[in-house]
């Protein structure tokens, strides 16, 4: 099946990208539309003129007193002060759609109800608490914001490639005898997809419920719309997460970033891995590719089973029993430190992404440690990297040297200046490009997942990772951190001021709507 695939899609990349020119005119249609409008009522009448200058006062004051992130509300500003009629009916069309508002009520539903499922983990809290104040009180806010406990009887494996993470996940994939999930922000023909399908059609024979999730961009540049069905015939529960179609929403930004693979409740995979060959080097692009990821087993594996199911269940009308996807105590290991696995969702009041990475960089000690394809943090996340220098804290960043996407390299590289003044010290990966998104601190916390350093995974994408205390694999979590450094090229601040003065302005300028991208 898998080769069949691949040959599949690359035939039908004229086909896919076709799908993705009929999508972009849709939109583009619909936005002449409502710039028509405006400029024809503009100049119709004074009163309708002047109906709109009110209505873009009362969008900015609302802006102005609503809760969130400052950076946000300046960047909206903008196009309300340059198109003062116009920017103002956009950002009401983009606040009042609907099926936002129904998605996060939907969320917020099914997250309850998995409540009913996790085993109590005051004990393991408490625990916590006693040994660090500062993770216990966020494992306290994880618990009650995010549905996400803390566990302990759970054991981790460290990957600081996806070359070596695929190997493993192919015999976890093999050896799975009840169920398979599997939940990818990117999913394109290659060795991967085609070894990974092979296995899947095959459980899926054996009786093993498999069940496939995807972010709906994938049929603008990877897969064709009717992927789905394909899978499905071959036994395999399969489904897109907001298939795009050429209808205005602001569902679309909100993507599902998450990398999730949960086999029989037993052991769970994620990470920034994506199901793509340039994820485990078989394709280059951009040079060498450095990401990494994870595979945990025991308890903390119950977080996961639910991430997933909370987010197939989102389009269902009927909510199903997660009653024999509960973990049996008895398959739970030794304990190996803390771990909480966390979901990050854009449509709530709570930012947990941003708000674990915050909690490391405002309680370390000595150091932090910072792996991240993309650097464009907010207001509050840059100062805390700030201060944390000015506090007598190592804080290093570790960037790709060959970027991915021209334009958020050249935005990034707005921040250095500021953040290298200040004593942060940033590293390009000299071989290529670096897809991790790791915090590690201290020799006693860390992160993975994938959660990039941007506004986009921090504010508008679904996202998850699992934060680590006290766990055998921070040390190798921070030596590879130490080895993958020596592959890198130490940024100096008279190395931004050689960048060539049109690059300097595009990306200033770029900055002012980097909330928005």
């Amino acid at each position: 099946m898998g080769e069949k695939v691949n040959q599949m899609l690359g035939k039908l990349k004229t086909v896919i990208y076709g799908r993705f020119a009929m999508i972009l005119l849709g939109f583009l249609a619909q936005l002449v539309l409502l710039m028509v409008g405006y400029f024809f009522l503009r100049n119709y009448s004074y009163l309708f003129y002047g109906l709109f200058l009110a209505i873009s006062a009362i969008v900015v004051v609302y802006i102005y007193n609503a809760p969130g992130n400052p950076d946000l509300k300046l960047s909206w500003m903008l196009p309300i002060a340059i198109f003062p009629i116009f920017g103002a009916i956009f950002y009401m069309t983009i606040i009042m759609q609907p099926g936002t508002t129904v998605l996060y009520e939907r969320l917020k539903a099914l997250s309850e109800y998995t409540k009913k499922y996790v085993h109590p983990r005051g004990d393991t809290r408490d625990k916590l608490r006693n040994e660090s104040p500062h993770m216990g009180q966020l494992a306290y806010y994880l618990e009650k914001y995010d549905n996400s406990p803390v566990y302990d009887n759970t054991q981790m494996k460290y990957y600081a490639l996806g070359d070596s993470q695929f190997v493993d996940m192919v015999e976890e994939l093999k050896k799975a005898e009840k169920y398979i999930f599997m939940e990818f922000f990117i999913v394109s023909g290659g060795r991967m997809l085609g070894t990974v399908l092979d296995i899947l059609k095959e459980k899926a024979r054996q009786g093993v419920e498999v069940r496939f999730m995807y972010d709906g961009t994938n049929v603008l540049w990877n897969l064709p719309n009717f992927f789905p069905d394909m899978l499905e015939a071959e036994g395999i529960s399969c489904k897109m997460f907001a298939p795009i179609r050429p209808i205005f929403s602001t569902h679309y930004n909100n993507r599902d970033h998450r990398k999730i693979l949960v086999i029989d409740g037993k052991v769970a995979f994620t990470g920034g891995i994506n199901l793509a060959d340039e994820y485990i080097n078989e394709k280059e692009r951009f040079g060498h590719w450095k990401d990494v990821g994870a595979m945990i087993r025991g308890d903390a594996v119950e977080r996961f089973t639910y991430m997933f199911l909370e987010m197939w269940d989102v389009d269902e009308t009927e909510t199903e029993n997660y009653e024999k996807y509960v973990l049996p105590a008895e398959d739970t290991p030794s304990s190996d430190g803390y771990a909480i696995p966390y979901s990050v969702c854009p449509l709530g009041p709570e930012r947990v992404g941003q708000m674990v990475y915050l909690e490391i960089l405002n309680t370390a000690h000595t150091y932090v440690h910072i792996m991240t394809p993309y650097l464009i943090p907010d207001y509050q996340l840059l100062t805390a990297m700030t201060y944390a220098v000015k506090r007598g804290v190592e804080v290093v960043i570790l960037m790709p040297h060959i970027p991915d996407k021209k334009y958020a390299f050249l935005l990034a590289k707005t921040y250095y200046d500021q953040l290298l003044e200040a004593g942060v010290r940033i590293c390009e990966y000299e071989p290529g490009f670096v897809h991790a998104k790791v915090f590690v601190s201290d020799d006693v916390k860390a992160v993975v997942g994938t959660v990039n350093l941007d506004y986009r995974s921090l504010f508008h994408h679904f996202e998850c990772g699992v934060v680590l205390y006290r766990n055998s694999q921070i040390a190798v979590i921070e030596q590879d951190f130490q080895d993958t450094i020596k592959k890198c090229i130490e940024v100096k601040v008279e190395d931004y001021k050689k960048l060539k003065l049109w690059e300097r302005m595009l990306g200033r300028i770029m900055r002012l709507v980097a909330p928005l991208m």
